[in-house]
């Protein structure tokens, strides 16, 4: 028997199935990967800020440190007998 679909010179597409499903199961799971791909960089760049925030948060509590203590050496200086 021979083969119609090779004879009648149509495009295969015209007699082979569509599975929309595995069409859409693999849409679904490419965009899912595209966004997973884009959260973990976004959380990546959320975690250079944070450490970023970090160092700068560190920075100032050791100004905020280094004020009081000299403060207080110059009024320990103040106070000392001449």
């Amino acid at each position: 028997m021979t083969d119609n679909r090779n004879q009648s010179g149509g495009s295969r597409y015209l007699y082979d199935s569509f599975d929309a499903a595995n069409a859409r199961i693999e849409a679904n799971e490419k965009v899912s990967k595209l966004q997973f791909e884009a959260l973990a960089d976004r959380l990546v760049r959320i975690e250079a800020m944070i450490e970023r925030l970090e160092r700068r948060l560190w920075l100032a509590v050791y100004g905020v440190v280094g004020v009081v203590l000299a403060q207080g050496v110059i009024s320990l200086i103040e106070a000392a007998p001449k």
